[in-house]
C-alpha cells in the first residue's frame, strides 16, 4: 500500500509539479523521494521478509501482537511525523532512524537463542542500514555536508548487498522446485564471494571515492559475473510460472544496472538510469515477486497454483522499469513522459497487487495454523 502512496506522492511533485505534496524543510524532492523509496517501502518489505524468515529458521517466535502492532507504529511514524510542524525535525530523525535498529534487535534473540551465529551478517546490515537512515538526516541538518548522498547510496547498495545473499539461496531454489528440474541449479562459490568483494569496492568507491575509471572496470566486471549467474540459473520453463520468471527478471535489471552504471561513465548517459534499474527494476520487482510468494505460502495457500492475474500484475512492474530504464536511452526528449508512464504502471501493479492479496493477509491462515 505504501508503494502506491509514496510514488501517487512523487508523481504529483515530479510529473504534476505540484511540490506542496512533500515536508516544507527538505532540501530536496528527489532525495526526499529517495528516502521514502528505501527507508520507507523497502525497509517495510525487509522488516516483514526477515520477521517471518527467521521465525522458520530459528523455530522461535518472533514479534506479533501488541509488540508487533508497536513496531509498525515506529514505522508508521516515521512516514508521518515529516508532514507534522508540530513534531521537531530531530524527534522525526530519531524515530524514523531507530526503526531498522529495532528490528534487527528483534531478529537477533531468537538468532542468539537458535545459535545460529551464522545470520549475524544480515543482523548487521540492518544495523547499517539504521546508521545511514541517521546520515542522511545529519545531512538535512546540514551537520554533515555530504550526508544525505552518503546515506541515501549506502541504503540502496547495502539493500542491494542484501539481495545478492539472499537471491543465491532462493532463485536456485524455487526454480528447482517451481519446475521440478531433474538436475540441481547450479550455484559456484567463485561467482558468490567474488560478486560481494567487487561490490563492496563498487559501493566504497561510488560512494565516496571518486575514481571513474576504475568504476568502469568494476561495473563491467559485476555485469559479466552476474551474467554468467543470470545464464546459469536460467531454464526455459520458468515462462509457464509468473512467481519464478518475475524474479529472475529482476536479478536481470540489476544486472542491466551494471552495464547501465558503466555506460554512463563511457558514454555520458544518466547515471540514474542505473539507479533505477536497481531500484525500479531490481528492487521493485523483486520485492513485489517475492511478497506474492511468500504471502501465499504463510496464509496456507498454494505457491504452486497463484493467482493467474499476476501475470499482469508482474508485467505491469517489469514494463514500468523497462519505460523507466530503457526508453530514454532512445528517446530522451521523451524523458518526462516515460517517467510518468512508469510511475502509473507502478501505481497500478501494485494497486491490483493490494486487491489481490489483502484479503489473503487479513484473514486466518486457510490451513489453520498459526500465522
Amino acid at each position: 500500500v505504501y508503494a502506491v502512496i509514496a510514488i501517487a506522492l512523487w508523481l504529483m511533485v515530479f510529473s504534476l509539479g505540484k511540490a506542496n505534496f512533500y515536508p516544507a524543510w527538505i532540501p530536496s524532492t528527489i532525495n526526499w523521494h529517495a528516502h521514502e523509496m528505501l527507508f520507507g517501502y523497502t525497509f517495510a518489505v525487509i522488516s516483514g521478509f526477515l520477521l517471518t524468515a527467521v521465525r522458520n529458521w530459528t523455530g522461535i517466535q518472533t514479534l506479533k501482537g501488541s509488540m508487533l502492532a508497536g513496531l509498525f507504529l515506529l514505522w508508521l511514524a516515521g512516514r508521518i511525523f515529516p508532514y507534522l510542524d508540530f513534531i521537531p525535525l530531530p524527534v522525526t530523525a530519531v524515530v524514523d532512524s531507530s526503526f531498522m535498529a529495532v528490528v534487527a534487535i528483534a531478529i537477533v534473540i531468537p538468532l542468539y537463542k537458535a545459535k545460529q551465529y551464522k545470520q549475524y551478517g544480515i543482523v548487521g546490515k540492518l544495523f547499517l542500514l539504521s546508521a545511514f537512515n541517521a546520515l542522511f538526516y545529519l545531512g538535512v541538518f546540514g551537520v554533515l555536508p555530504n550526508g544525505v548522498h552518503w546515506g541515501l547510496y549506502s541504503a540502496l547498495y547495502v539493500i542491494l548487498a542484501l539481495v545478492f545473499v539472499m537471491i543465491r539461496r532462493l532463485i536456485p531454489f524455487f526454480i528447482e522446485k517451481g519446475i521440478r528440474a531433474e538436475t540441481p541449479i547450479p550455484n559456484n562459490h567463485f561467482l558468490d564471494i567474488s560478486s560481494l568483494v567487487l561490490f563492496l569496492f563498487y559501493w566504497i568507491f561510488d560512494v565516496f571515492v571518486n575514481v571513474p575509471q576504475f568504476m568502469l572496470w568494476l561495473s563491467i566486471a559485476l555485469f559479466v559475473i552476474h551474467t554468467i549467474r543470470l545464464v546459469m540459473w536460467y531454464r526455459h520453463a520458468i515462462w509457464q510460472k509468473a512467481l519464478l520468471w518475475v524474479l529472475w527478471c529482476a536479478y536481470l535489471m540489476i544486472t542491466l544496472a551494471f552495464a547501465l552504471k558503466a555506460a554512463s561513465i563511457a558514454f555520458n548517459i544518466s547515471p540514474y538510469l542505473a539507479i533505477h534499474a536497481f531500484a525500479v527494476g531490481g528492487i521493485g520487482v523483486l520485492t513485489i515477486g517475492m511478497m506474492a510468494r511468500v504471502a501465499l505460502g504463510h496464509t496456507g495457500r498454494d505457491v504452486f497454483n497463484p493467482p493467474n492475474i499476476l501475470h499482469l500484475v508482474f508485467a505491469f512492474i517489469m514494463v514500468s522499469a523497462m519505460v523507466r530504464v530503457i526508453f530514454p536511452l532512445f528517446m530522451p526528449a521523451l524523458y518526462h513522459d516515460w517517467v510518468l508512464t512508469s510511475q502509473v504502471l507502478w501505481i497500478a501493479a501494485f494497486s491490483l497487487f493490494s486487491f489481490i492479496y489483502i484479503p489473503f493477509l487479513i484473514k486466518k491462515r486457510v490451513d489453520g495454523r498459526f500465522g
